[in-house]
């Protein structure tokens, strides 16, 4: 069974920082690509940062590139969201999102293409 569990979240200043985890098991984490998605209350899902299975790529939504960096450790079967110069506009539930891939550079920027979601961990800014 394929488990995603988000941890990490809280409630932040703005220009704070914050950092999220996601803990995968029951999938050989290795051959999977990752993704963070984060949705604010009365918004739909956007993408927030994709990782190929390999450690040495990834892509940001613009409007987090340069203040989050997204990471993995295959041997722990984790991904990291490090979030910075956090602002009210970032506050939302983030999740981190699993799809099985034979692509080494593959990263994948649309939730519909994922296979597997974490339950989401809640960040909030306040001004």
């Amino acid at each position: 069974q394929v488990q995603l569990v988000e941890s990490g979240g809280g409630l932040v200043q703005a220009g704070g920082s914050v950092r999220l985890s996601c803990a995968a098991s029951g999938l050989p984490f290795s051959s999977y690509a990752m993704g963070w998605f984060r949705q604010a209350p009365g918004e739909e899902r956007e993408f927030v940062a994709a990782m190929t299975r390999s450690t040495f790529s990834t892509y940001y939504a613009d409007s987090v590139k340069g203040r989050f960096t997204a990471t993995r450790d295959n041997a722990k079967a984790t991904v990291y969201l490090q979030m910075n110069s956090l602002k009210p506009e970032d506050t939302a539930i983030y999740s981190c999102a699993a799809r099985e891939t034979s692509t080494y550079g593959r990263w994948l920027a649309t939730a519909g293409e994922y296979d597997y979601w974490g339950r989401g961990t809640q960040v909030t800014v306040s001004s």
